[in-house]
């Protein structure tokens, strides 16, 4: 006979078990019902045309989300302190705003970080000498790279695959909670191609929303008008050459005059091309004013130090675009106040409710 002391405890523990019990089978459950989800995700982009994205990794809901998981993870570096957003911040255009960037290790690294928006209409290769073919291949070269986050692939996959925000988040994104190089580059590629910058002073201008002051207006003149060696008084900036279009860049390789000799060849080092030899990636001129300093390797600090390159400071190679050489000879002839009304044209440049978007901030 059961001591009637014994009673009630006997019987919590074993309500406690079938709890218990209830309880594991409620979370295999749930664990079991995490599916990949389809749903597509809406990009926004205003009036530009369609981009092209890969048909092999249209954008979907899920893998957008992990893809931004992964691009503010500090377990991609080898420290867990740094992540892709150390280099890319939101607030400069997911630019960083020193000369070189600084890795894990405190090294410097080669050339100046390059800013992430517009990736989806990006049709000529990625890093400024287009070493990567497409944004996926890209995407996972800092994580190795020993001047930045210094980690291997094989230890990020640990790292993530012992998180159940990230397993549940590849099921969501991929079936599956296998997690592999491909699938990480897949899902940062998508994250990236959303990050998307259409909505300046400029693109209002252009709705007819609004006027540009008459500073800005003469800029802009000067920015699309051609140079004119013979008629000075109509000549312009010519900067239109190479940033054109919606985007204001033209998905080109072009040397623009910085050296007469190459202490960085450029292009020339991935293709091994001598007309490659000082190229660089010519890059979009949307938010330009958030990402200085200026050029491949950030030797500029100001857009009028730019300008004034242009304007007088172009150096005579073998691979000098032939447009810009045709002005070295006489230069722009741009007065100061040229100059400065041409820099009030590309601050209309900036997006702000592109760095303000909290589509592409850090996921809480």
């Amino acid at each position: 006979m059961i001591n009637n002391k014994l009673k009630v405890p006997l019987a919590l523990l074993i309500i406690s078990f079938f709890i218990g019990i209830n309880a594991c089978k409620k979370d295999l459950k749930n664990e079991e019902t995490i599916e990949k989800d389809n749903t597509p995700y809406q990009l926004s982009y205003g009036k530009f045309p369609a981009p092209a994205i890969a048909g092999d990794n249209q954008l979907t809901q899920a893998t957008v989300l992990l893809g931004k998981m992964l691009f503010y993870e500090p377990l991609l570096s080898a420290n867990n302190q740094m992540n892709c957003a150390s280099c890319h911040n939101q607030a400069n255009a997911f630019d960083d705003t020193a000369q070189f960037s600084i890795g894990v290790r405190g090294l410097k690294g080669e050339r100046q970080a390059m800013a992430i928006f517009n990736m989806a209409w990006n049709t000529n290769n990625f890093f400024w000498d287009g070493r990567s073919e497409l944004l996926r291949h890209q995407s996972t070269k800092p994580i190795q790279d020993p001047l930045e986050m210094n980690e291997k692939i094989e230890n990020v996959i640990f790292k993530l695959s012992a998180n159940s925000n990230y397993t549940n988040q590849f099921i969501r994104a991929f079936g599956s909670k296998e997690i592999n190089e491909l699938k990480i580059s897949l899902a940062l590629e998508q994250f990236m191609n959303t990050i998307v910058s259409y909505q300046s002073k400029y693109d209002d201008y252009l709705d007819g929303k609004l006027n540009l002051t008459p500073s800005e207006e003469r800029g802009r003149k000067l920015f699309f008008r051609e140079y004119n060696q013979f008629i000075p008084d109509s000549s312009g900036a010519d900067c239109a050459h190479c940033h054109s279009g919606f985007n204001f860049e033209n998905d080109r390789f072009m040397n623009n005059g910085l050296d007469a000799s190459f202490k960085d060849a450029g292009r020339f080092k991935f293709t091994g091309k001598s007309e490659d030899e000082g190229k660089f990636k010519v890059v979009s001129l949307r938010n330009i004013a958030l990402t200085p300093p200026y050029m491949h390797d950030g030797r500029f600090k100001t857009l009028l130090e730019v300008v004034e390159h242009y304007n007088s400071g172009l150096q005579k190679s073998a691979t000098i675009d032939p447009a810009l050489e045709q002005t070295r000879g006489t230069g722009l002839r741009l007065t100061n106040q040229d100059k400065l009304d041409l820099v009030g044209f590309l601050n209309t440049l900036t997006d702000y409710k592109f760095i303000n978007n909290q589509e592409y901030a850090r996921p809480n």
